[in-house]
């Protein structure tokens, strides 16, 4: 449904120009002018807990990699592609997930554990973003009163809290893809194209064989976890750097809040309007200036952009690369 996705998107931009509109470039300007070339700082930090999701991956994916095809370094490049693709393109946060799936398979790791190790890494961040958020909302209400847009968001997330709780027992005690399977040869009158590249049995027991190895499960998201919080201070660094510093508590709770409102309305493509309304009210709360507010938006921004299309063009070039490899020689690219 693109459609969508385009009509979210540009009410996101709408959105957007009318916050921009009604503030004060003037003091946005000396913020900046404050901080200076120091926010390129954010770059190299955000590498950090990039690094620390990645860490909980490769604990996914260690059981299907005895050889180590995979190491920190690719896998580290292959989720900045994953980041890039779900923040900067429309794809509704889940393209980046893909492209992971293909660059891994390139290694020569199967497919199917491949899938596996990405399908429960989502679901393991989902269930990050729930702890996650109650951690924010937790320090949002030890630390001030007006609590009553946390609170709402806090319920919104608990009718929402199904979905995660029912795709955990659907993938751990359903054959979930064996049956799209099933049901993409009925519909398409025997084996199709889509059955035979999703292999729904074999992914289904490597999901199983994961959720049978609950230690790896719960390394993995502990690492995701201290990637959430370690991104908190991307937070607290720049608001600091603008001249408006707050405790690393705050820094925590809007973060959390903020990613939280940008997880339930997944399907404006990068959070458009999302974030910088989510940034306004609960900086509000915590009391930055609306002000630094959008200032600490158009960063992330910058930052997502500067971060993730060098990752991007990356990408692409080695999509290039290959297929004009596979002009010249089919073989040399069977083997790389």
């Amino acid at each position: 449904m693109k459609w969508l996705s385009y009509i979210a998107g540009l009410a996101g931009l709408v959105t957007v120009i009318v916050l921009a509109m009604q503030q004060n470039w003037t003091d946005i300007g000396h913020a900046l002018d404050h901080a200076g070339w120091a926010l390129l700082w954010l770059l190299p930090f955000h590498a950090l807990p990039l690094g620390l999701d990645v860490m909980g991956w490769r604990a996914l994916l260690r059981p299907s990699d005895p050889e180590r095809r995979a190491r920190f370094g690719f896998l580290f490049w292959v989720a900045a592609i994953r980041e890039a693709c779900n923040r900067l393109l429309p794809v509704a946060n889940v393209g980046g997930e893909l492209v992971g799936i293909h660059l891994v398979k390139r290694r020569g790791i199967p497919g199917a554990a491949t899938t596996a190790s990405v399908l429960i890494e989502v679901l393991l961040t989902l269930l990050n973003q729930y702890a996650f958020t109650a951690l924010g909302i937790i320090l949002l209400v030890c630390t001030q009163q007006d609590t009553g847009t946390a609170g709402t968001v806090l319920i919104a997330l608990g009718a929402s809290l199904p979905l995660p709780v029912g795709l955990v027992l659907l993938l751990r005690f359903g054959n979930l893809f064996s049956r799209i399977g099933e049901i993409a040869e009925k519909m398409f009158g025997g084996e199709s194209k889509l059955a035979g590249l999703l292999d729904g049995a074999q992914l289904d027991i490597e999901v199983r064989e994961l959720f049978y190895q609950p230690l790896r499960m719960a390394a993995a998201g502990g690492w995701q976890f201290a990637g959430f919080v370690v991104g908190s201070f991307e937070t607290w660094l720049a608001v600091k750097l603008l001249g408006a510093p707050i405790s690393i508590w705050d820094a925590v709770a809007v973060e959390a809040i903020t990613q939280a409102v940008r997880h339930i309305i997944f399907f404006v493509p990068a959070g458009l309007g999302v974030q910088e309304s989510g940034l306004l009210i609960f900086g509000h709360m915590i009391g930055l200036p609306a002000d630094i507010s959008m200032t600490l938006s158009l960063i992330k921004r910058l930052r997502e952009v500067l971060f993730g299309l060098p990752a991007l063009l990356s990408w692409q070039w080695l999509e290039r690369h290959q297929k004009q490899l596979a002009a010249e020689s089919p073989e040399a690219v069977e083997g790389a």
